[in-house]
């Protein structure tokens, strides 16, 4: 089965919700949400927290999520940074530009551009993220927590290759349990 092509047309940055309060800036590299509207399964999640869909195809994205976390400040609401497999690493920088600005950063099958056979994506994942512990352990010295939230399984439940969109039902569930909006 073949990945979704990107895309690149509509807006950089969809946003949802109270964008005053708490935050989750989420990196997305299959370009969703190009119709500027949220997909469905985060809708809830804009409920409770000011949501930025950061459409990296469409350019400017990335601009927009560093302005957002470089901005954070002392008492400003919770920032959580969402990330998955190809802007993984993108976001672990970012995150480490702006020391104390996410009070999260949750990664979604950051391994998936080395995925080994089906079932061993949760091992890679983990390998992945102790290959950056150095950068981890001060991120987490800063007050950000880093976190795998999910991982493909490789079963049909995934129904595409790796990384799971950001969009799955499992991914939001997942990010929904690690900032305890459940």
């Amino acid at each position: 089965m073949a990945a979704a092509p990107a895309r690149s047309e509509g807006p950089s940055v969809v946003t949802a919700g109270d964008l005053s309060g708490p935050k989750i800036i989420v990196l997305d590299p299959a370009g969703a949400a190009r119709h500027d509207e949220l997909p469905a399964t985060w809708r809830p999640l804009a409920e409770e927290r000011g949501v930025f869909w950061c459409r990296v195809p469409a350019g400017g994205a990335l601009t927009e999520a560093d302005d957002l976390v470089g901005d954070h400040g002392p008492g400003d609401p919770d920032i959580a940074v969402v990330a998955s497999g190809p802007f993984a690493a993108e976001a672990l920088q970012l995150v480490e530009r702006h020391p104390g600005g996410a009070t999260h950063l949750l990664l979604v099958d950051p391994a998936s551009d080395a995925f080994l056979p089906a079932g061993d994506a949760a091992k890679a994942n983990e390998e992945w993220l102790a290959e950056r512990e150095d950068v981890v352990a001060k991120l987490r010295e800063a007050g950000t927590e880093v976190r795998l939230v999910a991982s493909t399984t490789g079963g049909p439940e995934d129904r595409v290759p790796p990384p799971l969109p950001l969009g799955h039902p499992d991914v939001v569930a997942a990010v929904r349990a690690a900032l305890g909006d459940v």
